[in-house]
């Protein structure tokens, strides 16, 4: 009886949140619709969601082989995101392997003067960041952004609880063994440290892309555009044609679409071990 309870009240409870899931993608679901409509077709009541007449091809030449070069904007933003993940998964590993297992003067007060960085708004360091840049010489360009983004104190943390879990039996055999910081680092640390490694990567990688303040800020230039810029300049340039912004939105969130799905097992448990360890 009690099972059969159980049974019923999950049924409910999965059938509740299918509902609710189904009401949370809607808008995912009409901006793809939009994006394969003519443009008089887009705004007609009750909604089309499977258009009468597809349009698909002419928004996809008219975003990708049209006046504004949607790829470059493309291509912009898959350097940025691509550079600082790399960089910001070397340094924060490290960062993260030294406050878990190694041990040195100053450390627990270190790691807790870090923890308090993370109170400070990112928005309140907008002004000094921006006077550093300028006397750097480095406004208007995309190293100005790698700088900026490529040290986070969050992906230490998460990093420094995974390798908490880390048994110290590992880096003792491998201290017999004659092995060295690095040695230890690279060939034991990172292979046991694969599923906070995907998780930091693939959060940075969505950070970076859908980053509007830091490039509206630190960039002017439309060649040096990422994909939010340029989807506010299609926004000012198609202000009249909501269809090929559509399809300008969708060309944005399919490659997080494609790394999530790819990667969402590792997401799920690195967060979930990194979250308890330690």
């Amino acid at each position: 009886m009690n099972t059969t309870r159980w049974n019923k009240s999950q049924m409910i409870w999965t059938l509740l949140f299918l509902l609710l899931s189904i009401v949370f993608l809607i808008p995912l679901i009409w901006m793809l619709s939009a994006s394969a409509k003519l443009e008089q077709d887009v705004l007609t009541f009750p909604i089309q969601w499977i258009p009468n007449t597809w349009n698909f091809a002419a928004n996809f030449q008219q975003v990708w082989f049209g006046d504004v070069a949607f790829s470059l904007f493309y291509f912009n933003s898959l350097k940025l995101a691509a550079i600082t993940t790399i960089v910001t998964l070397f340094f924060s590993s490290l960062a993260g392997y030294a406050f878990a297992k190694l041990r040195f003067r100053g450390k627990s007060p270190a790691f807790a003067l870090l923890l308090m960085f993370l109170i400070i708004p990112e928005q309140s360091t907008l002004v000094p960041r921006y006077l550093l840049i300028k006397w750097l010489g480095l406004y208007n360009t995309h190293e100005s952004l790698i700088l900026m983004t490529m040290f986070s104190i969050y992906f230490t943390f998460l990093m420094r609880q995974f390798m908490m879990g880390i048994h110290n039996d590992f880096l003792e055999a491998a201290k017999i063994d004659g092995a060295g910081f690095f040695y230890t680092f690279y060939k034991i640390i990172l292979p046991l440290s694969r599923p906070i490694l995907a998780t930091v990567g693939i959060i940075k990688f969505i950070w970076t892309w859908n980053d509007y303040q830091n490039p509206l800020i630190f960039l002017y230039s439309k060649e040096l555009f990422t994909i939010p810029l340029g989807i506010q300049f299609f926004r000012e340039e198609f202000s009249s044609n909501i269809s090929v912004q559509m399809m300008a939105s969708v060309s944005a969130i399919v490659p997080l679409l494609i790394v999530f799905v790819l990667l969402q097992k590792h997401v799920i448990k690195g967060i979930a071990l990194g979250g308890v360890k330690g």
